[in-house]
């Protein structure tokens, strides 16, 4: 895991070698053992290394080939590089190192494009070709690695975190009307390709972008996930269906395990991490498990210990159990939201920070749960899709922040648009490739908000601390396999049935039957002390003001009574607006 960046100029203007250093130290936390620079003709490369595949020196970045006349940086995990060498052996290749890297850079040589369906992994990709002085950025297929860029007439600039892209002066501050319309009904949500910054955009999941040398352009969807059963699976069974779920579980989990370093767990005590833990003890016993807690609030419980101790237990991994003070909780606070590359509200963030920061003592490497409830069908939103007259209003009833009319009362009259949300989840609704109701939804959130929350908190905070962070439940074979299983499998047993029938066979019973639980940081839902303190002093304060987006009264409104402003999410409305501003003005925007 690693932190890249570069620029491609369309000129013949002088370089700006000392802002590409300023990026790769932004990225120190994303790859603390080495760094490098590419420089040549109109491209510059930078990149930070985290050292997980090869340990040795071969596989130092940027990667260049001047047989091949590429150039290459990277960031993330191709886990089925090994297999991809031999066949690139065959076809004449030669290698000097014994890491994913390599294998990237000759895999493009080889297939061009179609290299991308070739790979198992997560991973953004900068390859510049000599010969023809073109920069082709990818993504993965579910946007588990970020990619953000910003072009004009003169250049077009790149980095693996919105901040790092910053370092670039040229590139706007100028806030975007139409991505805080988003942020503001959609979970904090801004899909790709906007960012809340109108100049600086992110590639958006599946797809490759290809610059030329004179700046012109080309983007290309390369992967898509259709819902919906395949002439094979007609005749399967729900047992059938099962037993072939874990089977691909375990190839999802066991892929994850190539590294030349340990691989660990992030155990919070829910059935997708337990299923993980007994998944990986099937590889190797000897696993390290870590899980968080934090003190209660409102009678709210801030940990669900009771949980992971039984996993712990069970399988006998060497368990270390974090409990967080509430005033390591808030020293903590101001660091987590300067590690964002976009302000995430969900309260697990500063948890994911602090874990992080833990479990990078004593592991580099570890496996978490993301993604198992937009794939199976986790949510509380999912079942009254199923028989919904209007699945459109019953989602966004349930998943929107806000509704329109509120938005409205929200912001000041120059930053209102209108109702973008809800077009923009009609319209997915809508698009061709899949039937169900359930499917839709399914497909919005593992597309979209599963990009921009889940799995953006997860890489942005465990990153922060030098720590590389694995989803099994974002396989691409695994998901393209879980879209075929029928919704009523997955809506059983209150979400996620058949994934807890799996797990039946593999973990206790007490951790699948309980209520459904989520990593809670009450702090940070029922504002208190210091911590209201901030946000007041941050909305209230002449930044703000003089910024506008907010109306005073509606603020005020909030700020008296935080704790009847709740979201259908179970968040705080107070806190998405105050964390917006803290982020703002850490970036200096």
């Amino acid at each position: 895991m690693c932190g890249l960046a570069g620029e491609l100029r369309f000129n013949d203007g002088p370089s700006q070698l000392a802002m590409l250093e300023r990026m790769n130290h932004r990225h120190i936390p994303r790859g603390p053992h080495a760094d490098g620079v590419f420089h040549q003709n109109r491209v510059s490369l930078g990149h930070r290394r985290l050292k997980v595949m090869d340990l040795s020196e071969h596989s130092q970045q940027p990667m260049y080939d001047p047989h091949l006349g590429l150039a290459l940086v990277f960031n993330g995990a191709i886990y089925n590089y090994r297999e991809l060498r031999h066949e690139l052996q065959g076809m004449g290749y030669a290698f000097y190192s014994d890491g994913d890297t390599e294998v990237i850079l000759k895999a493009y040589h080889a297939w061009g494009e179609a290299c991308l369906q070739r790979f198992n992994g997560m991973f953004a990709i900068a390859i510049w070709n000599q010969a023809s002085g073109d920069l082709w950025l990818a993504r993965d297929r579910l946007g588990i690695k970020p990619l953000y860029y910003s072009q004009d007439a003169e250049h077009l600039v790149f980095a693996s975190t919105l901040p790092a892209l910053l370092e670039d002066s040229r590139v706007s501050r100028e806030l975007d009307a139409e991505a805080l319309h988003f942020y503001l009904h959609f979970h904090s949500v801004v899909p790709a390709p906007r960012t809340l910054l109108k100049q600086v955009k992110k590639l958006e999941p599946g797809h490759w972008l290809r610059v030329t040398a004179d700046g012109r352009s080309c983007k290309q969807k390369w992967w898509d996930l259709a819902f919906g059963m395949q002439d094979a699976d007609r005749n399967r069974s729900e047992q059938d269906w099962q037993e072939a779920l874990l089977a691909e579980l375990r190839g999802a989990v066991a892929r994850r395990n190539v590294a030349a370093v340990d691989v660990g767990i992030l155990l919070s005590g829910g059935v997708d991490s337990s299923l993980l833990t007994a998944l990986l003890h099937e590889v190797k016993p000897d696993i390290h498990t870590f899980s968080i807690g934090f003190d209660a609030v409102n009678g709210e419980q801030g940990d669900e210990f009771v949980y992971s101790d039984i996993i712990a237990r069970h399988f006998n991994t060497r368990h270390s159990q974090i409990r967080i003070a509430p005033e390591r909780m808030l020293t903590a606070l101001p660091k987590a939201i300067a590690a964002m590359s976009e302000p995430m509200v969900s309260h697990d963030c500063v948890a994911f920070y602090l874990l992080s920061e833990e479990v990078s003592k004593s592991c580099r490497v570890v496996q978490s749960g993301q993604g198992a409830d937009e794939i199976f069908a986790g949510y509380h939103w999912y079942p009254p899709l199923a028989d919904s007259h209007d699945a459109v209003a019953s989602y966004r009833a349930a998943f929107f922040d806000r509704s329109y009319e509120e938005y409205i009362h929200t912001v000041t009259p120059q930053w209102q648009t209108p109702d973008l949300a809800g077009e923009f989840v009609r319209s997915h609704f809508a698009a061709f490739g899949a039937d169900d109701p359930v499917d839709k939804a399914l497909r919005l959130d593992s597309q979209i908000m599963l990009v921009d929350d889940p799995v953006k908190r997860v890489d942005t905070m465990t990153m922060a601390h030098s720590l590389e962070a694995r989803v099994p439940f974002l396989d691409h074979q695994l998901v393209e396999f879980a879209a075929r299983i029928p919704a009523r499998y997955k809506l059983a047993h209150d979400g996620k049935g058949i994934l807890k029938q799996v797990a039946r066979q593999l973990i206790p019973h007490e951790v699948i039957d309980r209520p459904k639980g989520y990593f809670p940081v009450p702090a940070l839902k029922y504002l208190r002390g210091p911590v209201l303190d901030q946000v007041q002093e941050a909305l209230m304060g002449r930044k703000a003001r003089e910024r506008g987006l907010f109306n005073t009264d509606y603020v005020e409104q909030l700020l008296a009574r935080p704790d009847d402003h709740i979201t259908p999410l179970r968040g705080s409305k107070l806190w998405q607006l105050g964390l917006l501003e803290l982020w703002l003005q850490e970036q200096g925007i």
